[in-house]
């Protein structure tokens, strides 16, 4: 029946943009949001949603782009795929043609594009250079920034630019405190990365993809690991004690326990039940941390 074939046909796209990872690009523009009305009253509806909505677009972007020349590189077609990890699995399984992939990546591309565009006429030269540094780096994000171990790099700087850049089209200001919660959102997302390339690794080094992983070796990239969500948790503490953002930010150390679990738990990494287990935990602590921290500038 039509409706079902409609059904289906909806049900392969949304695996292919990864539906369930959009919400950390939905988290941090929300903090960038959060943090106008903390600190200049300031909440443009129309604004917030197009802001979401172009942040969106160039996130589906480039998880499609990474699909499609992980495919290519053949690393899809032995990775051992999870439900966190190991690619979306839509072109090994020939559920899309990988020139639909590609298409619908630049078209994603496009849109996020279009959005940056009209507010560059809004707010002027910052939005300029983000969307640069955005489309240069979701086009060249497979092919050159992961393969060079810097993956984890990438997702902190741009957590960091969502949350400014949602700050700025509100405000038209440059604030502290929005650089500030940025890194620790984008910190969060680089753990995630982290723990979620521990499944690809043997697949990763056969493909030439040189994570960070790949590079420092399981073994350390778990301390790497731990040294991250640490200072996450610090940069909470020092944000509260130096006044940059306010005392309820306090409420984001709640995910600790998670964090903690999640990293003893990948020390297990050679057992396939403690690794789904470790990166659901981190996954979790990343949204709640997240989550607590956008409430925190709201309270």
């Amino acid at each position: 029946m039509l409706h079902d074939r409609v059904i289906r046909y909806l049900s392969v796209w949304s695996r292919a943009i990864r539906t369930r990872f959009l919400l950390a690009s939905l988290i941090a523009s929300i903090n960038g949001i959060a943090i106008g009305v903390w600190k200049y009253d300031i909440l443009d509806p129309v604004y917030g949603l197009l802001t979401i909505c172009g942040v969106i677009c160039l996130h589906i972007s480039v998880d499609l782009f990474n699909d499609y020349w992980d495919y290519k590189k053949g690393i899809d077609t032995i990775s051992r795929r999870t439900k966190f990890s190991g690619g979306t699995g839509v072109l090994p399984e020939k559920l899309l043609q990988p020139r639909t992939v590609y298409f619908a990546a630049f078209m994603f591309l496009i849109l996020g594009m279009i959005i940056g565009i009209y507010f560059i006429t809004v707010r002027g030269i910052i939005i300029l250079m983000i969307l640069i540094f955005a489309t240069i780096s979701i086009y060249f994000y497979s092919t050159n920034i992961a393969n060079a171990g810097l993956g984890e790099v990438f997702v902190t700087i741009k957590g960091a630019l969502i949350v400014l850049g949602s700050f700025y089209v509100q405000t038209g200001n440059l604030d502290p405190t929005a650089l500030f919660v940025g890194v620790i959102i984008g910190l969060l997302s680089a753990c995630v990365l982290m723990v979620n390339s521990f499944p690809d690794y043997d697949a990763d080094r056969m493909g030439g993809k040189k994570t960070l992983t790949v590079i420092l070796g399981k073994n350390r990239a778990v301390n790497v690991l731990l040294v991250l969500q640490s200072l996450v948790y610090a940069m909470i503490l020092v944000g509260i004690l130096i006044s940059i953002t306010p005392i309820f930010s306090i409420v984001a150390m709640a995910s600790l326990p998670l964090a903690a679990r999640a990293i003893k738990r990948l020390k297990n990494y050679d057992n396939p039940e403690e690794l789904i287990l470790s990166m659901t935990d981190m996954i979790l602590c990343s949204r709640i941390t997240g989550v607590l921290i956008a409430l925190s500038f709201i309270l």
